[in-house]
């Protein structure tokens, strides 16, 4: 019986194509096609390999058509961007666990006007004279304003930059400030005042004379009311020389309210918002340009709202919300979004970026509470540096770059310009109505940073050099510069004690070592005369310099010693002395500078240098009369009409 059942299956199998046959096997010497029983090798390892190949293909396709970035997600997807709920709908409020700052920004480019006194062939005139100032805070995001400037290289900047000398027939600029309001130009006429029609005086001698008596004992109550004749009762009409002001009001201050956030809360995309109104009619395209968009940024936002925002103009008191978000190995950060509202914060319309740089309709991002004043949230991580951040603030108020350099210069040798901004740093400037070509001149510059405040202004001396000085009439160039090769180097090893990195021994590190690539120039760091230019054992090829009061500094490890550079030959502060190498002692590329005073080595980046030009002193009253003239210009209303937009 079991024989017949196994007879049946075998049949059973049989017809459904089965067969009987021997193990499968290995035969890999076999040229032709393997049996049905045998197993190739190159066959099989060659599907495997095809299918492999064809899967790097395929990936290596996708990464290129989506430009290399990590996510495929939809513009709106990538944005965070929400339809708005529906009545039925619960609204969840996400925050992550820490609450990102928004800052309060101001970005205010004003004209003010004074009666100005000036002598004209020998006749004195007063005539109303516009000046242009402008109040802001130091741009907290690095956007496109500022991805083409130049790289830092705080030797260059200032070479650039020296006092500048006018030919004589340049116009003198003038803030010379008349007490009293005029219109149009009024000639001064200087007469002899007749003692017929005198002024009836005041006060009489007799009140005079107890008033003398009260102030020197001290008794000023119970005063019988009496008054100086030359002085003013109205109180609101105090001089405002008279009050001390710190000129300026922006200040940082932490609010609650966040971005919309993944509910993870992870945060791998760098993103900040800027919020501000418009300050009057204004092109679209131009209150753009000014906040991070590039012309074909705005090509393509009108092409996208035209149907929707056919204006090409932004009215007075709209408001605008700008989402930045950063690139991968990118500097500055790009508008991913950009929503317009009434001035009642009715939504009007919203565009976002897509993944190819276009920007299409979207929707109406999470409803916030809209700021009083201008707000930007900061990006802590991603703070540009100071010198970044002046050029962003500069070109967004149109100012031309050689006067955006100079200002970088006044500070370039008291403040370091590489490291990070502070929310809440501000910067004041000054200028005079255009000449006939259109130029302006910087009268005034005011920075307020952190933890430091600075002033410069404008002095033209009687041979017509104008330079820039602070309060105490000191120019902000030093005597000698902290960090004498290009681009500044990297700071790798400061003053001090330390162990020997090759020697492993514990001793004094007697300057600082600035890292830079092989062959970058390493300049004078003051004006003086070489001492050394030679081979130094452990310092390799070495060049020192004598300065002035007792000053010396050295340059080691260089790769090359500069043509020229002998004992006795004088130098000029920033000319190329050397190139950066790794001779002697050295574990890489790097300058190893140091800086002595009567024989006794100092820290470079904290030793007190002192200045290199100040002032003189006959123009000391003519220099305080300026800077008085300037602060009441600076504390002057705007006229309202002429406040220029975002």
């Amino acid at each position: 019986m079991n024989a017949v059942k196994r007879k049946q299956d075998r049949a059973l199998l049989k017809s459904a194509g089965f067969r009987d046959a021997a193990a499968l096997s290995v035969n890999v010497l076999r040229s032709k096609l393997p049996e049905s029983g045998e197993v190739s090798l190159k066959w099989l390892s060659g599907t495997i390999l095809t299918g492999l190949t064809g899967a790097l293909l395929m990936a290596a396709v996708l990464y290129v058509s989506f430009d290399g970035k990590g996510t495929f997600s939809t513009p709106y997807d990538a944005l965070g961007i929400e339809p708005a709920p529906t009545p039925t709908q619960a609204v969840v409020v996400m925050k992550t666990d820490r609450v990102r700052p928004i800052a309060a920004s101001r970005s205010d480019k004003e004209t003010i006007e004074a009666s100005i006194r000036e002598t004209v062939d020998g006749v004195a005139k007063i005539k109303r004279q516009p000046f242009e100032r402008i109040r802001a805070t130091l741009a907290t995001s690095a956007t496109a304003l500022s991805q083409d400037i130049p790289v830092y290289d705080p030797v260059a900047l200032l070479s650039r930059n020296q006092p500048v000398s006018l030919p004589s027939d340049t116009r003198t600029i003038n803030t010379d400030i008349y007490g009293a309001e005029v219109e149009g130009e009024v000639t001064v006429v200087q007469a002899s005042l007749s003692l017929v029609n005198a002024p009836r005086a005041s006060i009489t001698d007799a009140i005079a004379a107890d008033f003398v008596r009260s102030t020197v004992e001290g008794a000023y109550t119970g005063f019988d009311g009496a008054a100086l004749a030359y002085a003013s009762t109205d109180v609101e009409n105090i001089n405002p020389l008279s009050i001390v002001r710190d000129g300026f009001s922006s200040v940082a201050e932490n609010v609650s309210i966040v971005p919309r956030t993944n509910i993870d809360g992870s945060n791998s995309i760098s993103r900040t918002e800027r919020v501000l109104t418009v300050r009057k009619n204004a092109p679209l395209a131009d209150v753009l340009l000014k906040n991070g968009f590039t012309q074909g940024m705005v090509d393509s936002i009108e092409g996208a709202i035209k149907n929707v925002f056919p204006s090409t103009t932004l009215n007075k008191g709209l408001k605008l919300r700008i989402l930045f978000g950063s690139e991968t190995g990118a500097p500055t950060q790009l508008p991913y979004r950009m929503s317009v509202y009434t001035s009642a914060a009715q939504h009007i319309v919203t565009v976002a970026r897509t993944d190819k740089g276009q920007y299409v309709l979207g929707l109406a991002p999470p409803a916030i509470d809209f700021p009083e004043k201008d707000s930007e949230e900061i990006d802590v991580a991603n703070l540009p540096s100071l010198y970044r951040s002046i050029f962003e603030t500069g070109r967004k108020h149109d100012i031309p770059d050689a006067t955006i350099e100079r200002i970088i210069a006044m500070f370039a040798y008291d403040l370091d310009l590489t490291k990070k901004i502070n929310a809440g740093d501000s910067v004041e400037l000054l200028f005079s109505e255009p000449d006939q070509q259109g130029q302006k001149e910087l009268l005034y510059v005011g920075l307020k940073l952190a933890n430091v405040e600075r002033h410069m202004y404008r002095h033209q001396s009687d041979d017509g050099i104008v330079d820039y000085f602070d309060e105490n009439g000191q120019t902000g160039k030093k005597f000698l510069m902290r960090r004498p090769l290009q681009g500044g180097g990297n700071l790798r090893s400061n003053y001090g004690y330390r162990r020997h990195p090759i020697f492993k021994t514990y001793k004094l590190h007697t300057g600082v070592d600035l890292s830079a690539k092989t062959g970058t120039p390493i300049y004078a760091s003051g004006d003086g005369v070489v001492k050394r230019a030679q081979w130094v054992s452990g310092y390799g090829r070495f060049v020192s310099l004598s300065h002035a009061n007792g000053y010396e500094t050295a340059y080691a490890h260089m790769t090359r010693i500069a043509e020229g550079m002998k004992p006795g030959v004088r130098v000029r502060q920033g000319q190329v002395i050397g190139y950066v190498g790794s001779t002697g002692y050295s574990t890489g590329p790097h300058l190893h500078f140091e800086i002595k005073i009567n024989g006794r080595t100092v820290d470079p980046l904290k030793v007190r240098l002192p200045r290199d030009k100040a002032l003189p002193n006959k123009y000391r009253r003519k220099f305080e009369q300026t800077i008085a003239q300037i602060q009441e210009l600076m504390g002057r209303e705007a006229n309202p009409i002429n406040v220029a937009e975002r």
